[in-house]
Formats: structure tokens, C-alpha cells, sequence
């Protein structure tokens, strides 16, 4: 039986971990014999005696063949660590996992990747820059990354639906369920526009450390990772430790000094995170990609350098349809007198139109 087989067997397998199949195929370059091996056997190779009593009395051709076709019912793909189309910059963390579960197309996994997390309890300013900033990557040629979780995660999947280059769910939960039921819908849009993940088998039953630990995932698969919202407890700020730990680059997005919510954004940017007003300070960051033509500069983005910072992040919460004055103070949590002075300027740059009943757009 090959390997690739092997490997999802023993994944399959209820207590058999990450650590644990590093250790078989470390101590049996032929997988195939782990077939015939017996409970002592393998206790002496220096598995735990319970491991290997149920690799001994459950492991075999038979078991790995039921397990296969209960995905093949379901429709649900399997990637291997041994499979050409595996992401190669995923096999580069310290534990990749050995087995991805897939709903969708896996070529959105061997594109430029970039991710976007944050709060669950996002302010209207957060949710707005999250599907913005992900829409306009996302038509830049960058594929967005996030947990499908509500808030800031489900907004950078639907931005990055809005784009041109698709979106990666990677879930905390097996690749059957769908959590929280609320992204149902948002799921089915995943599959037909991008690609759904996981790692954990069919029947795995949910607990609050799945979340952390499929986040090394988010982190992996990207070049870099950028943060909208986020409390100084927020989980999501478990997905920049990962990035940190596999030297992928870490944004920020300021919010307000007053939001509870950006409390851990504004931490990472005194810590060195790059901060992050427009999508053009993601981009000067691949100035490869650029000239290999694989990334391309949104048009209305080439001179933001000229703008201030709170220009730049108004000009980031709108876009091509009107929006009123009422909703870009909601969204800009800015003072009303603030706000015009900013719009005011805009205005002078020709970086933005005025329309009757103080509506505005983007020039």
C-alpha cells in the first residue's frame, strides 16, 4: 500500500497524534510493516503501550479503505504531506500537518497567500476594513487567508470574494462541520470560490483547543499576516506568534485609542508590526512579486503615498459606491469636525467626489 495511505491511516487512528507518526516513520522507514507489528513490538520501539495496542488490534488495509471511502461519500479531498500538490511553503513550519482535508479547489493553496484575522466582536470601523483591504488584495492577485470564524474572519472571506484570486477557510473543526452554523452560507461560497481546510478527521468532536492549534495553518500557508481588531487577549494574536516563529511578515491596522478592540492591534505595532492604512503598505513589501507580474498595484492606490494617514484610512473604508457622511462617522469612529477636515482635503487632492446630500465615492 503506499505510503501516502499509510500516513492517513495512522491519522485516522483516535489518539494518534502529530509527534506520534513522526516517531513511526522515523523508526519504520517501511510503513508496510506496522500492518503485522504486534502490541510488544511496537511498545519496544518506544510507543505507549496504549498506541500500541490500538495500532496493533485496529490498523490494517481494511481499516484505511472504510476510512477512504467515508471521504469519497462525503466528497471530501485529501492532501497528503508526501503529495506533489502540497503548499510547499506549508511543509516549511515545524509541524505541518500530515494530512489536509479539502472542500473546493487546491490550486488557491499554490498561489501568493496572505492572511487577515482578528476580533469576533468587531466595531462597524473594523468590519469595513477587513472586507475592503481583503477585496482590494484580493483583485491585487494576493488569495486571502483567515479561520471562518465570525467577525473579522468572515469579513476578509467575503472581501476576498469580491476579488479575483479566492479565499482559504481553515477550520477548527472537522471539515464537515461548519462552525459557526451562522457561516453556512458563506461556507457553500468558500467552496465554489476558493478552498475549505482542515486537519482534524470526520467524527473529531470540538473543543477550544482546535482554534489555536489549527492557526499554525493560517500563519503557514502565508507570506504574511495582518490583524484588524484585536483585544490584547484576542486569540487571533495566537496566529501572529505562529507567523513570528516562521519569519512570516505581521501587519497591523490602527484602529481608535478609545476601542477596546484594538488594544492588542496597537501593541503589535510598538513591538514592530507594519502598520497598515492602505492596501500599498502590503504591497511594498513584495516588491518580487510586483516585477514578476504576479501581483498588481490597484490603480487608485499608486499615489496614496501622498496622503496622511487618516486620509488613507478614510479613503480605505470607501469605494466606488456613494456612502453618506452619517456612515463614514460610524465607520471611522472619527469626531464629526474631524472627519470633515479630512473629506475637505480629499477633496482638494481630486482623491475623492462630493454627491448631493453629502454623499461621497472615490474619484
Amino acid at each position: 500500500m503506499d505510503n501516502r495511505y499509510i500516513i492517513f491511516g495512522l491519522h485516522e487512528l483516535e489518539g494518534v497524534g502529530w509527534k506520534t507518526i513522526l516517531q513511526l516513520l522515523s523508526r519504520f522507514p517501511e510503513p508496510q510493516e506496522l500492518f503485522e507489528l504486534s502490541t510488544e513490538a511496537l511498545h519496544a520501539a518506544g510507543i505507549r503501550k496504549s498506541i500500541a495496542d490500538l495500532i496493533a488490534k485496529r490498523f490494517s488495509p481494511s481499516f484505511i479503505e472504510e476510512r477512504l471511502q467515508l471521504y469519497e461519500q462525503q466528497s471530501i479531498h485529501i492532501l497528503t504531506l508526501l503529495d506533489d500538490g502540497y503548499p510547499p511553503i506549508l511543509k516549511e513550519i515545524a509541524q505541518p500537518p500530515w494530512i489536509l482535508f479539502f472542500k473546493g479547489d487546491p490550486s488557491f493553496l499554490n498561489q501568493s497567500l496572505l492572511s487577515i484575522v482578528g476580533t469576533r466582536t468587531p466595531t462597524p470601523y473594523g468590519k469595513k476594513i477587513a472586507e475592503n483591504l481583503a477585496m482590494e488584495l484580493s483583485q491585487a492577485g494576493f488569495g486571502i487567508v483567515s479561520g471562518l470564524a465570525r467577525g473579522i474572519d468572515s469579513q476578509a472571506h467575503i472581501g476576498a470574494l469580491q476579488g479575483t484570486s479566492g479565499t482559504v477557510a481553515v477550520l477548527g473543526c472537522a471539515i464537515n462541520q461548519i462552525y459557526p452554523r451562522e457561516n453556512a452560507l458563506l461556507y457553500r461560497k468558500i467552496e465554489q470560490q476558493g478552498v475549505i481546510l482542515s486537519e482534524y478527521p470526520i467524527g473529531t468532536k470540538l473543543h477550544p483547543g482546535m482554534f489555536p492549534q489549527r492557526n499554525r495553518i493560517i500563519a503557514g500557508l502565508s507570506l504574511g499576516v495582518m490583524v484588524v481588531e484585536a483585544a490584547p487577549d484576542s486569540g487571533s494574536l495566537i496566529t501572529v506568534e505562529f507567523a513570528l516563529d516562521e519569519s512570516r511578515d505581521v501587519f497591523a491596522v490602527p484602529g481608535s485609542i478609545h476601542s477596546s478592540q484594538s488594544g492588542g492591534v496597537h501593541n503589535l505595532l510598538k513591538q514592530g508590526a507594519k502598520l497598515v492604512s492602505n492596501v500599498h503598505d502590503v504591497l511594498e513589501e513584495y516588491p518580487y512579486l510586483l516585477r514578476s507580474g504576479q501581483i498588481a498595484v490597484p490603480h487608485r492606490y499608486v499615489k496614496l503615498l501622498d496622503l496622511s494617514v487618516e486620509e488613507q484610512q478614510i479613503m480605505a473604508i470607501m469605494s466606488n459606491e456613494p456612502m453618506s457622511i452619517d456612515t463614514l462617522l460610524e465607520v471611522s469612529q472619527f469626531t464629526f469636525g474631524h472627519l470633515h477636515a479630512v473629506l475637505l482635503s480629499l477633496l482638494m487632492k481630486k482623491a475623492i467626489k462630493q454627491l448631493p446630500g453629502s454623499t461621497y465615492l472615490l474619484a
